[in-house]
């Protein structure tokens, strides 16, 4: 008896959520009785349980997720157990020795995906029976800015798009008074994001418009309360379609429209989309400055746990590895990995990018090693969840399939036992880059820098392969659409003239061709990073083998002496790196690091 009373002791309240949660089929029907934090709580807790078939039922019906988005200070805990409804599997269903990561693919695509599906046609189905009450709009609509927000932050952007789309359909009816006027702007920022986010490009577009005329129509300091969160998300789809200087316009428009009064979450997401924008512009000060001030932010505003805090990792991890600090960039892309496997579970498209990011900064960190084992298992990770969450030739797909060709090329070169199993390594690179290039001329064309990309590492790949006509076509390409968009004297522009300086230097001995190349592609690097820049070893060898084949002693001897100085200062700045996390302190003032940024001396 003593033992029995030992058991367990429990509040009343958790008592009966246990027979609920317990008996959950019986009392289902029941749900709409119980207030909206007991109901989060009966949902959470048969999730806790592995009551997966029930919670699909839940939160395939639009009343019921409405319900729980209302309970915002648990939003996260909602996002992962709607996560673990969709990516769980019915095992006693399961052929005995089939692999769990094609199990949980098949379920998501055969059973899962319709939940979100569920949740857009039920609340399509709503708009389309709406009756005119005020009331009736006041409330659809806020539960469309709810449920179109909450499928986008679980990484649902096709059946969030749909939603808000919905829900803006009713405002082209409804009377525009008061706060409707807020609503419409907050329905376009968020339909915005989604759209650029998921590579809508042209449907954003509208989006962009729709924005525009709405702020062009109103007056005041009705919606300065917006502007900054809606520039972001304008700087976000220029950066998106790789138009940098438009990026960097609107995200230095949302700094100057940043207020006090903005909540920190909306501060650190408008820092974010700025640190990226001054990254591609190469103002590394400027960039510094905000990702650092994120990560502070984030590090007092979030759990460590909660997926915004991945998002401020990984856009640091995107400062760093443009930075030339690749290995810091690894931890911090891994870290930001492991939050978001943990909140959303291994389906899922934030988890791909996370994987994709990873993968190429171990590419880039092994590039002189040449283990790779890691950076593919990552890239074919990214892969297979894109390939089955997306649609077949979802731009998406490009990005990570220029990564995985790129780690093949290099085990192919680095790896050369058979030349049957090189032929299959590099002919399968050339397949993944060549659909890459062709989704981002059907989206872009080829007036555009990622385009120019995917010319730049067919080039690469046809060197690779001893094809060095081809190969010399792809690098003049990317050149000149890099050249035509960014300057004469940008990164990118360097990066490809190095390729270029390779090919003429090692496989088609135009030597002088290659000085030339290589004396320009340093001047950039220089310029931009500094004499510990990583990439100078590459112009430098270069040089070196040049002017060996020109007979210029003197040359070869110059440049011998001033790669053997580099290799010190390099290894003096990789010594002097720190934990990317030990430098996160308390953030400054909100207006303190507007003024810095605008200072002329972060130039």
């Amino acid at each position: 008896m003593a033992s029995r009373l030992k058991k367990k002791c429990c509040t009343l309240y958790e008592a009966a959520l246990e027979v609920v949660t317990s008996r959950y089929s019986f009392y289902k029907h029941d749900l709409e009785m119980l207030p909206d934090s007991v109901l989060f709580d009966v949902i959470y807790e048969v999730y806790e349980k592995g009551g997966i078939q029930p919670l699909r039922e839940a939160f395939s019906r639009v009343d019921i997720v409405a319900r729980l988005l209302k309970i915002t200070d648990k939003r996260f805990c909602l996002i992962r157990s709607f996560q673990g409804a969709l990516t769980s599997m019915f095992w006693e269903e399961v052929p005995r020795g089939t692999e769990e990561a094609v199990l949980q693919s098949q379920f998501l695509v055969e059973f899962g995906g319709g939940v979100p599906n569920s949740l857009a046609k039920g609340y399509e189905n709503l708009c389309a029976d709406l009756e005119d009450t005020q009331v009736q709009v006041d409330r659809l609509v806020e539960t469309g800015l709810r449920l179109g927000g909450f499928l986008s932050d679980a990484g649902w952007f096709a059946e969030s798009e749909r939603i808000l789309l919905a829900c803006q359909e009713i405002f082209k009816w409804a009377r525009k008074e008061g706060r409707i006027w807020l609503q419409i702007l907050e329905c376009c920022q968020k339909l915005l994001h989604v759209q650029s986010s998921y590579c809508h490009f042209e449907e954003a577009d509208v989006t962009y418009n729709a924005s525009v005329t709405t702020v062009v129509g109103l007056q005041g300091d009705f919606v300065t309360a917006n502007l900054a969160v809606l520039y972001k998300e304008f700087s976000a789809l220029h950066f998106n379609r790789s138009e940098y200087s438009l990026a960097h316009y609107w995200a230095v428009e949302s700094l100057r429209a940043i207020t006090t009064e903005l909540p920190p979450c909306v501060i650190i997401e408008v820092f974010r989309q700025a640190s990226k924008a001054c990254v591609v512009k190469r103002e590394f000060k400027r960039a510094a400055l905000l990702a650092r001030e994120v990560l502070c932010l984030a590090n007092e505003v979030f759990d460590v746990n909660d997926p915004r805090y991945a998002d401020a990792l990984m856009d640091y991890g995107f400062f760093l590895i443009n930075h030339d600090r690749v290995r810091q960039s690894v931890s911090i892309y891994e870290l930001a990995l492991d939050i978001r496997l943990a909140m959303f579970g291994p389906m899922n498209l934030h988890v791909a990018i996370a994987h994709e990011d990873l993968a190429y900064a171990l590419y880039v960190y092994e590039y002189s090693s040449g283990r790779f084992i890691r950076a593919r298992e990552h890239a074919d990770k990214a892969l297979f969840i894109m390939e089955k969450l997306l649609p077949r030739n979802h731009l998406l797909l490009a990005s990570v399939r220029r990564v995985k060709a790129l780690i093949l090329e290099e085990i192919a070169l680095d790896n050369m036992v058979h030349d049957a199993g090189t032929h299959i390594l590099l002919q399968n690179a050339e397949e993944l880059h060549k659909s890459a290039l062709d989704l981002a001329l059907r989206t872009f064309g080829e007036r555009n820098v990622q385009t120019a990309k995917h010319f730049g590492n067919l080039g690469r790949l046809y060197q690779s392969m001893s094809r060095f006509q081809e190969a010399e076509a792809m690098h003049l390409k990317a050149i000149a659409i890099k050249e035509n968009l960014l300057g004469s004297t940008d990164y990118e522009v360097g990066l490809s003239i190095g390729h270029l300086a390779s090919l003429y230097n090692y496989h088609m001995k135009k030597y002088r061709k290659a000085e030339e190349l290589y004396h320009r592609s340093l001047d950039i690097s220089l310029k931009l990073f500094g004499e510990s820049y990583s990439g100078l070893e590459y112009d430098y060898r270069g040089l070196i083998h040049v002017y060996h084949k020109l007979g210029d002693i003197e040359k070869v001897a110059q440049y011998t002496y001033v790669l053997n100085n580099w290799k010190i200062q390099r290894q003096l700045s990789l010594i002097q790196e720190d934990d990317p996390l030990d430098s996160v302190g308390s953030p400054l003032p909100i207006a303190d690091v507007a003024a810095l940024f605008f200072e002329d001396d972060l130039d």
